[in-house]
């Protein structure tokens, strides 16, 4: 209790000056004992009046953005926090105690209660136990954090939204009268500095940071904040590719499926297989959009529409399906319908109705059905006649003149329908012809042992006997000095070496830009306080618990997790003041992985190892091995066989600028992996080529027999299927698209190109005579410049070499009139105008001829393109695959 009070009545003294430490010598543990005191005040707030606010100064680093929960609200950062405030209670002369800094465990100081109001999870960054003193009584405190706060995320816009989300720091419970939140940075600075060293690449970009002082105009009694608004980008190229874009196709092929003709091909089998394909595609795609409670996507809305637009047109390809199949069952089209439709709609549309017009063939056709020719009626009894009168000579030549006219007409009209129906020699012989092996590898375990000068002159420990329980008892006031660094004099700078050894690669997580491995970390350095005699000790070297002595601060910068691998508590402590510490890490770390060369890239990441606070006057640090063999012993005692391989460990040493003005040691090692591709190959790569190969010999069906559209809309209905099974082998990221993306994208495109073609194959195939000419340009570039290159060269017009005569002249011309004549005459005008309308519908056929040249044409440009795309392709994945193994 008297302590207490003379404590309070010293304070009380001494209101505006705070204790001043005197040292008993200039080292650091003379500097940790007179600190003592200090320490027993971390429970209180460090002022000599109550009345006088902390202020504390803070700014924070973004170091990496690892994701966004749309639907729990949540955005997961990494970002680097850094505090510093006074303390009233210390001070002290530089030049009696050796220094102007010391390095001691946060625990012993009192730290201002400063949080995150969004924050919604623990931190589960690595933890820093040390801060920074100053002779001042300054306290600079820096640490990690992993961030998982929450934020009201808008996405409306999705994938091109942007949102924005909030950070506020204050104190949980101190007011503003005690606590004051000061910005130790600009903002701009702030934002500068987090794009510089953010390393990951991934799905978000940042844009900027702002900052509010929410608490600068309130009373006392409020609590001070900071609040930080953060602005961030989604990458839209995942999202554009995987979703939009075949959406966009899908419809494309509904849009052209109209071009199929209704009357002969079954359009509403080849919708509904569009429709199930497009159904499965959203229910695959769906772990890729966001799910909120809230809003729906504009994304969302665009699917929606495509599919009531394809259920739409399957419903009208039904109802015209039906039209066209029980049209001779119906009754007459109302009159408000045929104006409705054919003559508002039909003009709207570009198709205005045209009442038919009987043709002069039609009418004579008619007239001698009904028997109103002048001829009579051609009946049995005629053509009875016709063979029993054959008397009269003039009769008999005009018979017969009439009969080589009609035997002329009909030779015409058998050769024109061979040409029609018939088949070539060589058309009847094609008829005829009938139809990595894994290399294993010893786990060695290899010793390290590490020999180091020791420079220093170091307290020699006495030992009651040469038994461990009495070294253990000579080290009881080193454990008494683990707060500080091990040396007496402040300058002297401590050697780290550093050095690990990888045990196992993991994973990579490519949306996430997170490499995860396993290693083996060690770290070797000298303890002044430390010497004894082995011999008086009877031991060389004893294992202790690890929070016992001084550890250095040493973090790796990427780490973005905090380390789950199994807890090792000792460390070696040597009769020479060596302090050798090993444990295993798992590391999760960002890396920028460049996927584009996927599934044959070499992805290289950096582990960054450096103290987190102390300066390179306090701490350096080296590596402990040459590369060669840092990577040797890895690859002797790498376990992991799985996806990646590793092919280069290097490291270097480099000296960088702090964020206070001084310098810092880096250890930088360069991990170089490299994907095994025989999973890719096998499961993506060759089945897509059988898929396309299938599709390539699809050309070789005739579409004039075969619907040969169903066929290929049936297989892109199996290769997207394929695609979204397998979407899961696909590596996911925001920034770039992988070339094996490319290559299914464009093997989805030449499929879905082909199925185009094919529909306006079909749809001139059916549909000839509604067709107007070829257009010159089209002529020209298809039928004289494709063509050739192709084989197929335009074909030569043939020559009329018939003539129709007119049977009215022939009538005129005629003197005989007997009753064969006038039954041979009506047999030939009906043989007239059949030829006529034979003749008429050859002569219309040239312009249909013209377009199926044009269809052969384009399929074979399509076929040729196909067999080039599949053999480079082909040559390439073979020729990267040899490579990379």
């Amino acid at each position: 209790m008297m302590p207490v009070v003379s404590l309070a009545i010293l304070l009380s003294l001494v209101p505006c000056s705070g204790l001043k430490v005197n040292c008993s010598e200039p080292t650091q543990p003379a500097l940790l004992s007179a600190l003592n005191s200090v320490f027993n005040l971390n429970a209180i707030r460090p002022v000599m009046n109550m009345s006088t606010p902390t202020n504390v100064s803070m700014f924070f680093t973004m170091y990496g953005i690892l994701g966004v929960d749309e639907k729990a609200q949540l955005l997961m950062t990494y970002i680097w926090l850094s505090f510093q405030w006074e303390n009233d209670f210390v001070s002290w002369d530089p030049m009696e105690c050796g220094t102007t800094e010391i390095a001691l465990p946060r625990k012993k100081f009192w730290v201002p209660d400063i949080v995150i109001n969004e924050f919604m999870d623990e931190n589960k960054a690595p933890s820093v136990p040390y801060v920074y003193l100053y002779s001042d009584g300054r306290v600079r405190d820096a640490l990690p954090v992993k961030v998982v706060s929450s934020c009201n995320l808008g996405i409306y816009t999705f994938p091109f939204d942007i949102q924005n989300c909030t950070l506020t720091f204050n104190s949980y419970l101190h007011r503003i009268r005690d606590i004051r939140m000061v910005l130790g940075r600009s903002v701009e600075m702030i934002t500068t500095k987090s794009k510089n060293v953010m390393t990951t690449m991934g799905e978000w970009e940042l844009i900027d940071i702002t900052y509010h002082n929410l608490g600068s105009h309130q009373d006392e009694n409020s609590i001070d904040e900071l609040a930080f608004h953060i602005r961030v980008r989604r990458r839209a190229t995942l999202y554009v590719v995987n979703l939009i874009l075949p959406s966009c196709f899908l419809i494309t092929v509904d849009l052209f499926s109209f071009l199929l003709p209704p009357q002969s091909i079954d359009r509403s089998s080849f919708k509904m297989t569009l429709i199930l394909g497009y159904t499965v595609f959203l229910l695959l795609m769906n772990d890729l959009l966001p799910i909120t409670g809230n809003t729906i996507p504009l994304i969302n809305v665009f699917f929606s529409l495509c599919l009531a637009l394809m259920v739409a047109s399957l419903l009208e390809t039904i109802l015209i399906t039906d039209l066209l199949h029980s049209s001779s069952r119906l009754a007459p089209v109302p009159r408000w319908v045929r104006v409705l439709v054919l003559q508002i709609f039909g003009r709207l549309v570009c198709m205005p109705w045209k009442p038919k017009k009987a043709s002069d063939a039609d009418e004579t056709l008619t007239s001698i059905a009904s028997g109103k020719h002048s001829g009579g009626p051609v009946t049995a009894s005629a053509a009875v006649d016709v063979a029993a009168e054959v008397r009269d000579p003039l009769a008999e030549d005009a018979a017969l003149e009439e009969l080589r006219s009609l035997g002329k007409d009909l030779q015409a009209l058998r050769l024109h329908v061979d040409q029609q129906l018939g088949e070539s020699p060589s058309a009847q012989e094609w008829v005829q012809c009938p139809q990595q092996k894994v290399k294993c590898s010893r786990v060695v375990f290899i010793l390290i042992t590490l020999f180091l000068c020791v420079n220093g002159e170091p307290v020699m420990l006495n030992c009651t006997s040469p038994d461990p329980p009495a070294l253990l008892e000579a080290l009881s006031p080193v454990f008494n000095l683990s707060s500080i660094r091990p040396v007496s004099n402040s300058t002297t700078t401590t050697m780290v070496f550093v050095d690990f050894i990888m045990y196992g690669i993991l994973g990579v997580d490519e949306k996430a830009q997170l490499l995860t491995t396993f290693i083996w970390q060690f770290s070797v350095w000298n303890n002044e306080f430390v010497r004894w005699d082995p011999e008086q000790c009877g031991s060389e070297w004893i294992t202790i618990p690890r929070k016992k002595l001084w550890v250095p601060d040493i973090v790796i910068n990427e780490f973005m997790e905090k380390n789950t691998a199994p807890s090792a508590p000792y460390a070696y402590l040597f009769s020479d003041g060596r302090v050798v510490d090993d444990q295993p890490v798992k590391v999760i770390s960002s890396c920028r992985l460049d996927i584009f060369m996927f599934p044959f890239d070499t992805q290289n990441c950096t582990f960054s190892f450096n103290s987190y606070i102390l300066k390179s006057t306090d701490m350096q640090m080296d590596k402990a091995w040459d590369d060669e063999h840092r990577f040797n012993v890895s690859k002797e005692v790498m376990t992991t066989m799985g996806e990646w391989q590793l092919t280069g460990l290097t490291a270097s040493k480099l000296e960088l600028p702090s964020t206070t003005g001084s310098t810092y040691i880096e250890l930088r090692f360069s991990v170089s992996v490299r994907r095994s591709p025989t999973l890719y190959v096998v499961n993506l790569l060759l089945p897509s080529c059988f898929l396309i190969a299938v599709d390539l010999f699809s050309f070789l069906l005739p579409p004039q027999s075969v619907d040969r559209s169903l066929f290929k809309m049936t297989l892109i209905l199996g290769y997207t299927m394929f695609l979204l099974i397998m979407n899961n082998l696909l590596p996911v990221t925001g920034n770039t698209i992988p070339l094996m993306n490319v290559f299914l994208s464009m093997c989805l495109v030449l499929m879905v190109g082909s199925l185009l073609e094919t529909i306006v194959i079909t749809n001139l195939l059916c549909g000839l005579a509604k067709h107007t000419p070829v257009p010159w340009i089209l002529r020209v570039i298809i039928l004289q410049f494709l063509g050739p290159l192709v084989l197929l060269p335009p074909k030569p017009k043939k020559k009329e070499d018939t003539v129709i005569e007119n049977p009215a002249a022939q009538e005129f011309q005629l003197k005989v009139r007997s009753k064969t004549a006038e039954a041979l005459q009506g047999l030939g005008r009906e043989l007239h105008l059949i030829r006529q309308q034979v003749e008429q519908q050859r002569r219309s056929s040239e312009v249909s001829e013209e377009w199926f040249q044009m269809g052969y044409v384009t399929d074979r440009v399509v076929f040729v393109t196909y067999i080039i795309f599949i053999t480079v392709s082909f040559i390439t994945i073979v020729i990267m695959w040899a490579r990379s193994t």
